[in-house]
Parts: structure tokens; C-alpha cells; sequence
């Protein structure tokens, strides 16, 4: 193989971005190992399409405030773009890149007929009325209206987006085209074309995992502990299915705080507590049936299995030594840095990366998109049929992967899904 090209060619705009530069060293490594050509790798690490748009919203208080928005298309190659639109105020066009480049490798190990995307705003949802809100939504539609469509690109909530903001994108799109486009966005409400357990799908798709590792490992759900980071939609769906296989949760943390009960959370009154008219924040703190602890504890507590479901970077260099876990499963995308990757492969824990471990989400949004496009719609047990299917399929192939090559689970992700898109870049060719 030629040399590689450098992490970041001249004049790539993501390059100050240290998930992005993250996302690239994955990448290069995988080359590395795979003898990947070097010049399918520098396509591989430059997105294909992407556009910074402003966001102007009027303010209930008449105030005028203008946000930035984000849309990286990381691969056409494959089929059409597919990915999550998130609101947060540390959202940056280097951070969407690199989600973008990982959702390709998502798709491509779950055999769909999707490429990487993925969108943002650089706003804090907690800080805007509902109003607010679908004003921000609707004019972000319209501003990347020239990029999107159900054969080009079908965004998806993520992070601080949810059904209707989904919604109010479906409504947009359509006043636009001037007929009903369902397709033209997954995670929206059943009562529009979504998908039922579409929500819940990221959740399942983890603990079917999960349920995986233990039976290779030879651990029994029913004696296994969780602690999980995060009770968004992620987080909080992987508590209710593990508590479902009789594994118990004795810690769980949000942006806000970690609380942690030894003899295990009750997840239901959980619910409850965030759900409660007062708590505004809808956060685990304050939490009755539990202690408060250090965020800096919630990682390193004793468990069987450990779940970082909320952002990325959070296992670092700095506490990977002291995780106490037996599996790693990576609710989150890109919940560890290289760097602790290389601390974590001299332990015994067993890592299910994030590129597997949460494409659940994906795959049902997959099954959504091609339910509206036929106009035919599936009951919940065919869906989370389809979805136990397709992840225990993946996880498998992956698991052979890691075998047969001597890998490391992440590698040998990284290595199926970069290999499925390289050949399809090669086969379709070069253009002109």
C-alpha cells in the first residue's frame, strides 16, 4: 500500500475538531491494518458534501437571535445519506464530520443501503420554548432544503431532537414539495409514518448486545450489574430492558449529576422522579432511592457491564485504567479515545464498540424509511424481530472478524465497515 495521506488534507475545514482528527486516526489505523489504498482512504476521510448554514429565530420575546447549523454528508457511495440532527450549544461542524464518517461504518456493517450523515445546531434545546423551538426547526429545514430528500438524505432525532421535532421537518419539507413526504425523515410520531419502537430501537439494540457478550463471557443476566451514563432516550431504554432480563442498575448519571444505589435502582420510580411536575431539568438528581456521587465515580463503579450512552470522549487516558467493568458497551458514538482504547486492550474487558452497539437506532429508522416508501407498515414484533435479527447478525460477523484476524472488537467493526464502503467506492469507480 502507498503511504497514507495526513490526517487532514490542506484546507479541510474539520480539522480543528478533536472528534473529528479522532474519527480520522480510527480510520487511518484501520487502513493500516487492512492495507487499505491509500488514495480510497483519503476519500474515506473527507466527507463527501457539507453545508454551514445561519439560523435566524424570532424570539417569543421579539428578539432576533441567529444560531448555526450544520449538515455533513460523509458518503453518497452506498445509497442515501442517513443521519441524526442534534441540538447542543458545543455542536461544531468538526464534531458532525466525524459522527457523519462513523454513521457510514454504522450502515455498512449493518448491511444497509445507507451512507453517513449528520446534522446540528449549535443551541442549548433547554433554553428554548416549544415555539421557539419549531421556529428553529422549520427555518433550519429550509436553509438545507437543497441537500435533503428520501433518495439523498433522511435525517433522524439525536441529541436534544426528538418526534416532533421530526415532525414539524416532515411538515416543512412537504409545504415545500407540495404533497405529504414521510419518508423524508424516521423517528417521527406512528401517527405520521413513524415506526412503532423506533424510540425505544437504539435501547434494544444495545442490550441485545449486551445479552450477546454475556452468553459468549458465560455471565447470567440475573447476576450481572449496569451502570449506565446517560437516561435520555439511550440510557434510559437499556435500564428498562436490562432490568427486563433481571440485571440490576446501581448507577446512573445525566449532564447534570450520578446518583448510585448498591442494591439497585428502581428504574420505574426513576421514571418517575424525572418525569415529576418541579423537576424541569428531568434529571436523575434529587433521586430518593439513591445516593448522590461524583461524576467522576460513575464510570470506575464496580459493574458488570458499564453503558456510556451520552457523549463522546468520556473514557479518556485519564480514568481507563480504573474502569471496574467486565463489558464496555458503547451506547454513546465515540465514547473513547484512541488513546484508552490502547489501555483497555490490556485488560480483560470486553468491548463492544459503538459502531455495533448502537446501530440499532439506524436499522429501525431502515425499516421506517422503507415502510413509507411502500406505504405498508409492520406490527412491533416484526420490527423488533427484524432488529434482534439484524443486530445478533452483525454482532457475529463482527466477533468472526475479531477472531480470524486477530483483532480487537473495535477494529475488526471499524475493519468490515470501512472495507464494505472501500469496495463499493472501487467498483463504482472514479468520476469523471
Amino acid at each position: 500500500m502507498s503511504a497514507l495521506p495526513p490526517p487532514v488534507s490542506p484546507g479541510n475545514p474539520f480539522g480543528n475538531s478533536v472528534t473529528y482528527l479522532m474519527a480520522c486516526q480510527q480510520l487511518r489505523a484501520v487502513a493500516r491494518a487492512i492495507d487499505l489504498d491509500a488514495g480510497v482512504a483519503e476519500r474515506l476521510m473527507t466527507p463527501k458534501r457539507s453545508q454551514v448554514v445561519s439560523v435566524p429565530v424570532r424570539r417569543d420575546s421579539g428578539r432576533t437571535d441567529v444560531f448555526i447549523g450544520y449538515r455533513v454528508q460523509h458518503s453518497l457511495t452506498s445509497g442515501t445519506s442517513k443521519g441524526g440532527l442534534r441540538y447542543s450549544k458545543h455542536v461544531d461542524l468538526g464534531e458532525v464530520a466525524a459522527l457523519a464518517m462513523w454513521m457510514s461504518w454504522k450502515c455498512a456493517i449493518m448491511n444497509l443501503p445507507f451512507g453517513g450523515a449528520k446534522g446540528g445546531i449549535a443551541v442549548d434545546p433547554a433554553e428554548l420554548s416549544r415555539n421557539e423551538k419549531e421556529r428553529l426547526t422549520r427555518r433550519f429545514t429550509d436553509e438545507i432544503q437543497n441537500i435533503i430528500g428520501p433518495r439523498i438524505d433522511v435525517m433522524a432525532p439525536d441529541m436534544g431532537t426528538d418526534e416532533q421535532t421530526m415532525a414539524w421537518i416532515y411538515d416543512t419539507y412537504s409545504m415545500k414539495v407540495g404533497y405529504a413526504c414521510p419518508e423524508i425523515v424516521t423517528g417521527k410520531p406512528v401517527e405520521l409514518g413513524g415506526c412503532v419502537g423506533r424510540r425505544e430501537a437504539t435501547g434494544r439494540g444495545v442490550t441485545y448486545c449486551i445479552q450477546e457478550a454475556f452468553d459468549e463471557l458465560g455471565i447470567r443476566a440475573e447476576t450481572a450489574t449496569a451502570v449506565v451514563q446517560g437516561f435520555g432516550n439511550v440510557g434510559s431504554v437499556t435500564c428498562d430492558e436490562l432490568t427486563k432480563l433481571g440485571t440490576k442498575i446501581v448507577a446512573i448519571g445525566d449532564r447534570y449529576g450520578s446518583v448510585r444505589n448498591p442494591n439497585g435502582i428502581d428504574v420505574a420510580a426513576l421514571h418517575a422522579h424525572v418525569r415529576a411536575p418541579g423537576n424541569d431539568r428531568k434529571t436523575v438528581v434529587g433521586f430518593a432511592g439513591a445516593e448522590a456521587i461524583p461524576d467522576s465515580e460513575l464510570l470506575t463503579t464496580p459493574c458488570t457491564v458499564l453503558v456510556p450512552a451520552a457523549m463522546e470522549r468520556v473514557i479518556t487516558p485519564d480514568n481507563a485504567a480504573k474502569l471496574k467493568c467486565r463489558v464496555l458497551a458503547e451506547g454513546a458514538n465515540g465514547p473513547t479515545t484512541p488513546e484508552a482504547d490502547d489501555i483497555i486492550a490490556r485488560s480483560d474487558i470486553f468491548v463492544i464498540p459503538d459502531v455495533l452497539c448502537n446501530a440499532g437506532g439506524v436499522t429501525v429508522s431502515y425499516f421506517e424509511w422503507v415502510q413509507d416508501l411502500a406505504q405498508f407498515m409492520w406490527d412491533e414484533d416484526e420490527v423488533n424481530s427484524q432488529l434482534k435479527k439484524l443486530m445478533l447478525g452483525a454482532f457475529r460477523r463482527v466477533r468472526a472478524e475479531a477472531k480470524a484476524r486477530k483483532f480487537g472488537m473495535r477494529s475488526a467493526a471499524l475493519s468490515l465497515g470501512v472495507q464494505k464502503v472501500a469496495r463499493e467506492k472501487e467498483m463504482r469507480g472514479l468520476y469523471p
